[in-house]
Formats: structure tokens, sequence, C-alpha cells
């Protein structure tokens, strides 16, 4: 058995009793999995009551608990009094694999050391090269380092080429040439009338030597062991960019439209906005129904208060995709006395697409509804449909909209920005990438009947600092990202 939220995910379905100990259990993730297996929304009582039932606590307690916990964040969504998940939220996807419900995406590997000798068996060429590799050797004293140096070489040698071969790894160590004159008569090395340096048998500093060397080597096999694997790290970042592939092309067969109506409450008009045909159809009054029928063909819809105006259409989304395309947060803090900004869209669409009187007054449309004057109705509101256009077309760009109020100028994530898509930092690192130019529509939103009219060519370059790529214009000139309306790569024959 499986509810409507487990089969999209492809994960069976939870149980709280079950999930409620794990360590990432916290109110929220909890409210998530009582959503999971219940499979529709839900009033907070209702989980509370669940979580009462789960032995997490007390109905009362919980409740308060669920109340503070702001539980209407993505992936949950608020519809009245009731609290349901987001399926295609891809936050609703990291957290099943936080709590344990789904496996990882990526593949692991654990690295086992390989076991060490003993002291009782030489130093060799390689342990030295794995144990002193890329490290700093001069908390190494210098008869060490020769000792090590000289058994693993298994022949006396002579100062130079013990030094060299020290400095190969760390030209700051204690060796040189003539730390024979500072070493003890019982050294555990001899200087040779030759000249040569050769180790005494049977010296004590020589297994303190092999035991220093194989411990440095346990200590870098340990670390190493915690260390991504490169190969297991490619492999994964393949896969990840073909899923990253294979959801844009999933996204980008999606049929979607935008829906305005008014009154919000009790449709009378609505405007259906095709965006991948770039088309508006207005129904009015008993036309309703063929609005209804025109919404069944699509795989997205994007309004404000989608869910609510959905249900005031009498429409049933079943696991369509939805894109709410009211304010991304309700408020803002202005001060640290309290002072607040209560957020809109219109206040969205204005700080995003420069547009000045984004939406009409509901005063005026009841009145144009009133008297019967539908010409400027469908007007009006095909007018705030372009409006919303125009701010879903920047969110999907930039995967957030531009609040700009007084000294207020900040980019806010939205949720209809998937990541997945052609977002504009992935066409300026593609057009960088390939030596290709962008085309772009900067300022206010561009016009209806041709987007593309006040298109100018950019190329994408390394910023002063080496930090990013920036936007450059023909003329040289810096363009400001947040101020992209539109964006594409341009063919490199049409040079």
């Amino acid at each position: 058995m499986t509810t409507p939220y487990c089969e999209t995910l492809g994960i069976d379905v939870p149980s709280l009793e079950h999930v409620k100990d794990h360590k990432e259990a916290r109110t929220y993730s909890l409210l998530i999995v009582a959503l999971l297996e219940h499979g529709r929304a839900m009033t907070l009582a209702e989980v509370a009551k669940r979580f009462d039932e789960a032995g997490v606590a007390p109905a009362e307690d919980a409740l308060l608990s669920l109340k503070r916990c702001r539980p209407a964040r993505a992936p949950v969504y608020r519809d009245g009094d009731d609290y349901g998940l987001d399926p295609h939220d891809d936050e609703l996807e990291f957290w099943t694999f936080r709590l344990g419900l789904r496996p990882p995406r990526a593949t692991g590997l654990r690295i086992v050391p390989a076991p060490l000798a003993g002291v009782e068996l030489p130093l060799t060429v390689a342990e030295l090269d794995e144990a002193w590799r890329d490290q700093d050797l001069n908390g190494w004293s210098a008869q060490r380092l020769a000792l090590a140096i000289l058994e693993a070489h298994g022949r006396a040698m002579t100062p130079q080429a013990v030094v060299a071969f020290a400095d190969e790894y760390d030209q700051l160590n204690k060796l040189d040439t003539d730390s024979s004159q500072y070493w003890r008569r019982d050294a555990a090395i001899d200087v040779r009338e030759d000249g040569l340096w050769e180790l005494r048998p049977g010296s004590g500093a020589l297994i303190s030597a092999r035991r220093a060397v194989r411990n440095r080597i346990e200590v870098v096999r340990r670390l190493a062991a915690k260390r991504p694997d490169p190969v297991v790290l490619d492999v994964n970042r393949r896969a990840a960019d073909r899923r990253r592939a294979a959801c844009a092309a999933e996204l980008a067969g999606l049929r979607r439209v935008l829906v305005h109506a008014f009154p919000a409450k009790e449709p009378e008009a609505v405007v259906l906005l095709d965006v991948g045909a770039h088309e508006l159809t207005t129904f009015l009054g008993d036309d309703l129904e063929r609005a209804r029928e025109q919404l069944a063909a699509y795989d997205l819809i994007g309004a404000v208060d989608v869910r609510a105006l959905m249900r005031a259409l009498g429409f049933d989304v079943g696991e369509r995709r939805l894109s709410e395309l009211g304010p991304p947060q309700k408020s803002v803090s202005l001060n640290k006395r309290g002072r607040t900004l209560k957020l809109t869209t219109a206040m969205f669409i204005q700080g995003s697409c420069g547009i000045g009187r984004p939406l009409g007054d509901a005063k005026k449309l009841r009145e144009y509804l009133r008297e019967g004057r539908t010409t400027r109705l469908i007007r009006r509101l095909e007018a705030d449909v372009k409006s919303l256009y125009a701010l879903y077309e920047y969110g999907r760009l930039h995967g957030a909209v531009r609040l700009r109020w007084g000294f207020l100028d900040e980019m806010i994530s939205v949720p209809w920005g998937h990541h997945d898509e052609q977002r504009l930092y992935h066409l300026m690192d593609r057009a960088h990438a390939e030596d290709r130019s962008l085309e772009v529509v900067v300022g206010t939103a561009p016009g209806w009947s041709e987007p593309w009219a006040r298109a100018q060519r950019c190329r994408a370059e390394q910023d002063l600092h080496g930090y990013g790529l920036q936007l450059v214009d023909e003329d040289g000139f810096v363009v400001e990202r947040h101020e992209v309306q539109r964006a594409r790569l341009i063919d490199p024959t049409a040079r």
C-alpha cells in the first residue's frame, strides 16, 4: 500500500513510530513524515493527534510545537487550515534522504588502509615517500632523517646524496652535510674514512626511526581514508550531471500555463496564458467550463494563491505541478525596533521587472464587472497576467525575484525557479566555455508582442577579482546581472 506523495517520490510509506527517534527528528521533519504517511493534507490538530498516537509528544504540547516551527515552508504549504506537501519540491527529496527514507544517490566507497610492517623490518624508499610526501620535516632531527634514508637505500651514501634525498621532500629540514659533526661518538651512524655515511647495526635509534616513519604513514593513510576518492567523485559527478540533464529535459517538456481570475474567490472572468505558445485566452461567465477543460491539457499551473484559485474554479489539480506566484515571504524586517514591511506580489513585479502598475485595482475591476464593461475588464486582466508572466520568467532565469523598496534591494528565492532549469549563470558558464555571445534584454520587462526587440549582445568574462563571471556589453560596460530580464545563447554561426 502506498500514498500519492510516496508514489510520486518513489519511496515506501514511512512510519512515524520508526522515524521519531532518528537523529534528524524535529517537529518540522516529523510533520513531513506524518504528511507522507497520511498521503494528503492535514490540519495541525490532526498532526498533533498523530504525534500523540506515535508517542512523540502529548497532543497539546505537540500542537504548540507545530505552531512555533514555521510549518508553512517548503516543501510544506498551507492551504487555509490544511498543510500539505509539494511532492515535486526538491526540498522534500532532500528531507527523505536526511530522515533515512531513501538511499543516497551518490556511490560510497570505504578505503581500507593496508597493514603496516613491524619495527623489526627495515624501511623502504616507498615508505619514506608515503610518509614524507607533502609533509613538513622540520620537526624531525637530522640524525633520524639520515637513519631512515640510509636504511631505505640499504647502502652507505655520501652526505650530499642523503641531504639531496631529504631536500626533495622539504628543503627546510634540519639535515645538512655538516650534521655529522654534532653526532655523538656512539651515534647510530658512522662516518667512514672515505667520508661516506653508514649505518651502525643494532642501534636503538634505528628502531625509533622506523617507528616514527610508520606512525606517520598510519596518520597519512587514516586521513586519506576520510577524504573522498577522486575516482568515486568523478563517477558521482557524472551520475549527478545525467540526473540533472534528465530533469532539465523533463522540465523543458512541461506544458505550462499561468492563470489569473477575478474575483479570485468566485471567478467570473479567467485569463489563461500559455507560456510555451505565448498566447492569451480569456473566458467570461458561462465560458468558465471551457477554461477548466483547457486547464486539463497542462502539466504545470501557476497563479497567485494557486491552490485556492483552482479550488474556486472547481478544477482538480491531481498530481500536476503548481507554481505559487504569490510573495515568497510575507514580510521583511526593517529595523531592530521590530518595524516590518508587508510584501505583496505587486512589489516584487515592480522591483524585478520595473512595471509601474503591475496589477489592476480590485475596486475598479469590480466596477467594470458590475457595469458590463467587459472590454476594459479583459484588457486589464490580460495586462495583469502579462505582469505575472514577466515575474515568472524573471524568477525562472534567476531563481529569485528582486525586492526594491526604499533602502532595500535584495534577491529572494522563489519556489518556481527550479535549479535544474537553465538559469542565467548556466548560460554564462556555457557561453564562456564555448566562447559564445549572449543575447540579453536588460532593464524593464520586455514587450509582449516582440520580447527580444531590445536585446543586446554581451559576453561572459572573468571579473577583475577572478571570483566569477560578469556580463560585458559590446561597448565594454559591465551589465548588472539582476537587471537582465531575458537571456539566450547566440548561434555561433550567426556571428
